[in-house]
């Protein structure tokens, strides 16, 4: 297997969000790759401009960014042929590697754009070398600039920042120092495109969680009653079990509740709601074993936000 690091400059539409196209409001107009083999040494490159034609003015913002104007991308390929050489670059066997997953993202939402998603695997895996950056030199939460990773690590600036190549190259330069069994432990997901229906579901499972992602719903309301969404399951032994803690949120879009397994302990279980691009609702659902600490402090909250909720509807 290959690895496929990529980068893309986009542009936005330039009379403002009212005006722009709700099916492609980045409209890619730069692709650069660098493509590596198992030992992450480098086997070739991949560049390209795109010719726009949704935006046929530059945003200030992007022009500020990039320095590139709409006569300079006239010379690029339409998308629908940069985007086949690019996909014929990567070959049949390969991983995506890239800074953040916004990339990836507005990768595939061009492609739906010009109907060719299809090329792309569902589940989509990828290597974020931005978190694996986070994990391996910093913390698990931290998500930094590329400039500052390649500042930190002490590579030499051979290229520009928000050039797309320059960047892949940036990029894959510091996969090139992340250890073997980090980058194999820790790949990410990505839910561009969730499951069709329920048969499509999966779970990932990493060294400490379980990784859950549910199909789409038509609305908050109705994932969160289903009883597939709601489980809370063991990690380790994978029984369903009877909370301790029921739902509750923790955050705008969050929701908690802990399980107890009386062979394993704990368990906590965390949903991230989450919106598709055609509005649909589903969950990110992580399951992981705790201690007891961490169910007292979770059951404190409840009754915190319990105890808060009651004051407010006192008259």
């Amino acid at each position: 297997m290959n690895y496929i690091v990529f980068d893309l400059e986009w542009n936005q539409c330039p009379y403002g969000k009212e005006q722009e196209n709700a099916r492609l409001p980045f409209e890619i107009i730069e692709i650069g790759a660098v493509k590596l083999n198992e030992e992450k040494a480098v086997l070739d490159t991949f560049h390209t401009y795109i010719k726009p034609v949704v935006y046929r003015k530059i945003h200030y913002r992007t022009h500020e960014v990039i320095g590139l104007n709409i006569e300079d991308l006239d010379e690029g390929l339409p998308f629908r042929e940069a985007a086949e050489r690019f996909l014929a670059f990567c070959g049949s066997d390969y991983r995506f590697c890239t800074w953040g997953s916004l990339d990836l993202t507005e990768l595939q939402r061009n492609l739906r754009y010009y109907h060719m998603n299809q090329r792309l695997a569902i589940p989509l895996f990828f290597e974020d070398v931005q978190k694996l950056f986070a994990l391996t030199y910093e913390t698990k939460h931290e998500r930094r600039s590329l400039s500052y990773a390649a500042e930190y690590l002490n590579i030499a600036e051979e290229g520009h920042f928000h050039h797309a190549l320059d960047d892949a190259l940036y990029t894959a330069r510091i996969l090139q120092t992340i250890d073997d069994r980090m980058i194999r432990e820790n790949f990410s997901v990505d839910t561009f495109h969730v499951p069709g229906c329920r048969k499509e579901e999966y779970a990932i499972r990493y060294p400490d969680y379980v990784k859950f992602i549910s199909c789409g719903f038509d609305n908050r309301e109705d994932m969160l009653a289903d009883r597939v969404v709601a489980a809370v399951i063991c990690p380790e032994c994978g029984r369903p079990l009877r909370r301790r803690i029921q739902w509750f949120a923790t955050g705008g879009k969050v929701y908690q509740a802990i399980g107890l397994c009386h062979t394993h302990g704990y368990v906590k279980s965390k949903i991230h709601v989450k919106k598709t691009d055609d509005n649909e609702t589903y969950a990110i659902r992580t399951t992981k074993m705790v201690s007891e600490d961490i169910y007292l402090q979770l059951l404190d909250k409840k009754q915190n936000r319990k105890k808060k909720k009651y004051q407010k509807e006192e008259p």
